[in-house]
């Protein structure tokens, strides 16, 4: 916080701005910009340090000096987790028969509905069983393994135990046969680093492994597709974020081609749900757009995208909605996204529960209220929110 405050204060001085012009460039309060620059804040938002870097005509990365928190690790639930942590550490103990590659695929295939579903509770009940008899094969079993690990870093990822995610996916590239395996785990460590605000680290990573995936497209197959699109729309992420508009532009429109190639939704690996086509393009054109404030053109895009995905409570489809439900909000139209995030807590609450950007949807809307009714409070109770 302190790199932060600092290099705000040093980069407003060599622009000639006062706090008040750079409130007024960046849309963030003066007394905000104030207090960070005397080290009040405890926590700032990646999406405010980003308005300000774009006021300042600087990279988000370089404000936070490299370093962000957009979120923050959870203490795990140990009763819930511990198994699969024991599992990852090899003390899972043995198997009453043994496992086959049969057995543990049929077991990874079972996960989809769960993970699909974003039903946590279920993952880590079904995880350190697989995490084990996994361990046990020869054979094909390298290959599943580093599968279930992406998997299962995927899991870790989601619920934010950041640093158990970390070595597990790290583990899954460097066991990885398939190239791309190796680069689906690869999609999940950038997706890691953005959680985390480690921008640089993000579009770093995906970029080189964009390049090194390019395809030639009257050669590539629908999975070569499909995975360097998925690293093109993860630099995209990581560019739009640091105030690298002209770059995330370019990344999305090679995703586009890549898309529009496919023609459809296709799965974009074997480890998660994922998918990748026209429509996940789409939700992340919209996402950048929301990262840049314009939630005009959120709406705009939504209207355009399919409302019939192949998985309706995907993690890109839910954080689409949410997307869909800020824009609403910030343009007063607010019995509209009050009704998407009620649909979302009604598909998936244990997915909504843990996300800080639904919380905030919600607080900016109550602000405009002066009397909240049931249904508000309902919602504050489902995603956390303290009013």
């Amino acid at each position: 916080m302190n790199e932060l405050a600092a290099r705000v204060f040093s980069v407003r001085k060599r622009r000639g701005l006062s706090q008040k012009q750079l409130a007024h460039l960046s849309g963030v309060s003066e007394s905000w910009v104030s207090k960070l620059e005397q080290r009040v804040p405890r926590d700032v938002r990646l999406s405010t340090v980003r308005k300000l870097a774009a006021a300042l005509q600087v990279s988000t990365t370089y404000l936070m000096g490299g370093r962000g928190d957009t979120e923050h690790e959870v203490e795990p639930d140990r009763t819930l987790w511990a198994p699969t942590y024991q599992a990852l550490i090899g003390l899972a103990g043995q198997p009453a028969e043994e496992p086959t590659i049969d057995s543990v695929r049929g077991g990874m295939e079972a996960l989809k509905e769960p993970l699909a579903s974003n039903r946590y509770s279920e993952l880590a009940a079904m995880l350190p069983l697989l995490l084990r008899d996994v361990e046990t094969l020869d054979g094909d079993g390298r290959a599943l393994r580093s599968q279930l690990l992406n998997t299962t870093g995927w899991v870790l990822t989601q619920t934010r135990q950041f640093a158990m995610a970390e070595p597990t996916l790290d583990r899954a590239i460097d066991i990885a046969e398939d190239r791309l395996d190796a680069a689906a785990a690869v999609n999940t460590r950038v997706w890691l680093h953005l959680r985390q605000g480690q921008l640089d680290q993000a579009r770093t990573l995906a970029t080189k492994w964009a390049d090194d995936m390019e395809p030639r497209f009257s050669k590539a197959t629908t999975a070569e597709l499909t995975m360097w699109g998925r690293l093109l729309i993860s630099v995209s992420n990581a560019a739009v974020r640091d105030n690298r508009p002209g770059e995330a532009e370019d990344a999305i429109k090679l995703a586009r081609a890549a898309a529009v190639r496919i023609g459809y939704e296709a799965l974009s690996d074997t480890s998660t749900t994922r998918t990748f086509g026209p429509v996940t393009v789409g939700m992340i054109a919209a996402e950048n757009a929301a990262v840049m404030d314009q939630p005009d053109r959120v709406l705009k895009i939504a209207e355009r995208i399919s409302t019939q995905p192949r998985y309706a409570t995907s993690v890109s489809r839910l954080r689409h909605q949410l997307d869909v439900a800020h824009a609403l909000t910030v343009t007063r139209r607010h019995a509209e996204s009050l009704a998407v995030l009620q649909r979302l807590a009604g598909v998936a609450p244990e997915w909504l529960a843990a996300q800080r950007y639904g919380r905030d949807i919600l607080s900016h809307m109550f602000t405009a209220k002066r009397k909240l009714t049931q249904e508000m409070r309902d919602l504050a109770d489902a995603v956390g929110l303290p009013y």
